[in-house]
């Protein structure tokens, strides 16, 4: 379990953008099970869409690719302190199944596919009480600041 405390340690983003509050599950070298609660007070929500707020689905792949993150770091034992930073370098196969609404708890969930010469790749999945609502491959660059 990691706190968003020790989150923060591994991941360079600060409000309004670390969009992971909770680390529930993490097996190096393999997956984690994260989560984000998505409040009103999200100020994305003030333009998208006022009168019926939806989380954008860019921000749900970029909340994977900040657990994928985690999960990166904490394998190879680094953190952006080390002058290291994880880049989001692409992502294939996203498909949108539910919209993500305040209230909901976004659960963030990646798998480590490969990792070769600093570029990994990830199966991720994002759910809603078990609802799908996003999946994607997503691919990250271990690089030196």
């Amino acid at each position: 379990m990691m706190d968003v405390n020790e989150i923060r340690r591994y991941l360079p983003h600060r409000y309004p953008f670390l969009l992971v509050d909770r680390v529930v599950e993490l097996n190096l070298g393999d997956s984690i099970v994260a989560y984000k609660n998505v409040t009103i007070n999200e100020p994305f929500f003030n333009g998208h869409f006022p009168h019926h707020p939806v989380m954008p689905g860019v921000l749900i792949i970029e909340a994977m690719a900040q657990a994928a993150g985690v999960l990166g770091f904490k394998t190879m034992d680094k953190t952006p302190e080390d002058g290291s930073i994880y880049y989001f370098v692409g992502t294939d196969k996203a498909r949108f199944k539910r919209p993500v609404v305040p209230g909901d708890r976004l659960q963030l969930e990646a798998k480590i596919v490969t990792e070769k010469r600093g570029i990994w790749k990830f199966e991720c999945k994002a759910t809603v009480d078990g609802e799908l609502a996003c999946s994607a491959t997503i691919m990250c660059a271990d690089r030196k600041v």
